[in-house]
């Protein structure tokens, strides 16, 4: 019998802690984070990254797993999901993936064969989103690890070629893992817009009452600058510039928080054009747990 997967996915600031840890509690499972950027360690305030107090004991995976000065792409996340997949499968308990990095998503369901990718406009807008993320050389290791005679050819430097590039490279076609290995269930968190927004400006202004700037500063003590992947995710970036005088410290604030928003959107937008997402409103934290959870142990009784 295929392992069965949970997955808990929306935008920032949505609420996606408080359900996993608490599906968690409740089901017997451990999480596993699908965040491009709290696989880092250091990197803790401006990924929201879960702290000890908020897994409330449960298990999490994929965090704090490489230095800042590392990459990390999809093929390498969907490999080390599997494996933890497995793992925790084999001891009696449940995987959860919590996250809204959607390409991983999208990778590790539908693996990277993502049907007629020339027809595919959402994968085009997330392969945009990245370069516009992680720059250009983030999109050409991707393309390296996909096709390495292909990258040879490929103009690093060229958006536009890159992600065309990318497009070919998964047109040759790759075995769907969801098809020959998990049963996932993907359930996505989703909000008033205006409210969201609210929430994420607040949340960048928690960020920064934390220490933001200061933990940036010290990533950059450490040797860390613009050209790190690490530093080019969103709550890096834009202190990153501040600290380099590119920007006012007011301007920086009102960029980051317009890139959040940004952001936000873009991982709306994607998950539309996903298949098989169940879609629970969010405004209420407990009243979204409760049907979740009873979304979950139905699917659970028709599967097991």
């Amino acid at each position: 019998m295929k392992p069965k997967v949970i997955f808990i996915l929306g935008p920032t600031a949505v609420g996606k802690t408080y359900i996993g840890v608490n599906l968690a509690l409740k089901l017997n499972g451990e999480i596993i984070s699908a965040d491009s950027v709290q696989v880092f360690k250091g990197l803790d305030i401006g990924s929201a990254k879960v702290t000890k107090e908020e897994m409330q004991g449960i298990v999490h995976h994929a965090i704090d797993i490489l230095q800042p000065d590392e990459e990390f792409s999809v093929f390498a996340f969907v490999e080390y999901t599997k494996k933890k997949i497995i793992d925790i499968t084999s001891r009696g308990k449940l995987p959860i993936i919590v996250g809204g990095t959607g390409l991983y998503v999208k990778a590790l369901t539908q693996g990277y064969n993502f049907g007629e990718t020339n027809k595919d406009e959402n994968l085009r807008k997330q392969l945009q989103m990245l370069a516009e993320e992680k720059g250009n050389e983030f999109l050409f290791k991707m393309l390296q690890e996909k096709d390495e005679k292909l990258a040879t050819k490929t103009d690093k430097h060229n958006t536009v070629r890159l992600i065309r590039a990318l497009e070919i490279a998964e047109n040759k076609g790759y075995k769907k893992q969801s098809e020959a290995e998990f049963d996932f269930l993907i359930i996505a968190l989703n909000k008033d817009r205006a409210v969201l927004y609210d929430d994420i400006n607040k949340r960048v202004d928690i960020m920064l009452e934390q220490g933001l700037v200061q933990e940036v500063k010290n990533l950059i003590d450490k040797g860390l600058t613009a050209e790190n992947q690490s530093m080019r995710a969103i709550g890096y970036k834009e202190v990153v510039s501040y600290l380099n005088g590119q920007c006012s410290f007011e301007e920086m604030v009102q960029i980051l928080k317009q890139h959040s928003r940004n952001f936000a959107k873009r991982q709306l937008t994607f998950l539309r054009g996903m298949d098989n997402v169940n879609y629970v409103e969010a405004m209420d934290k407990q009243s979204a747990f409760n049907e979740i959870l009873n979304l979950v142990e139905d699917w659970l009784k028709r599967t097991f």
